[in-house]
């Protein structure tokens, strides 16, 4: 008889969803539309995560572009389902990103990451293994 294990870590991922998406504006869409239906396949709230999604997607598409290679969306429900972590990988690694101090009033990009540090409870950058960086976001689910 085998004894049954049981996983006690409390970050393990109650569910998850990894996604490869080409480095462009149509994987960046595509990114956000696949967080919205997977968020509700799941049964989480999905306004703020799918606005997360789609400016961390546009900056992996815009900044962290290297032709041939793919960013990497992953979504995971975590804490027994108290916690979303959103992950962006991309492929430039030496290309972090710096905490938003916001644009001028003319420019017209340079506010992602304020919406992200708005709408997330928590965020950052992971680096490596190289030539990879990982924008990670947490958002809390529960009220």
């Amino acid at each position: 008889m085998n004894p049954q294990i049981t996983r006690t870590e409390s970050s393990a991922p109650v569910r998850k969803f990894t996604v490869l998406l080409s480095p462009t504006r149509r994987g960046a869409r595509l990114a956000r539309l696949l967080t919205a239906a997977q968020l509700t396949r799941w049964g989480v709230e999905s306004e703020p995560a799918v606005q997360v999604v789609a400016e961390l997607a546009a900056n992996a598409a815009l900044h962290g572009r290297v032709p041939g290679r793919d960013f990497r969306l992953d979504l995971a429900v975590l804490e027994d389902g108290k916690r979303l972590r959103i992950e962006v990988t991309d492929t430039r690694g030496e290309c972090l990103p710096r905490r938003p101090t916001g644009p001028d009033d003319a420019s017209e990009c340079g506010r992602g990451l304020l919406i992200v540090e708005a709408l997330a409870d928590s965020w950052g950058v992971t680096p490596g293994p190289v030539p990879r960086k990982t924008v990670w976001a947490d958002i809390d689910l529960l009220p």
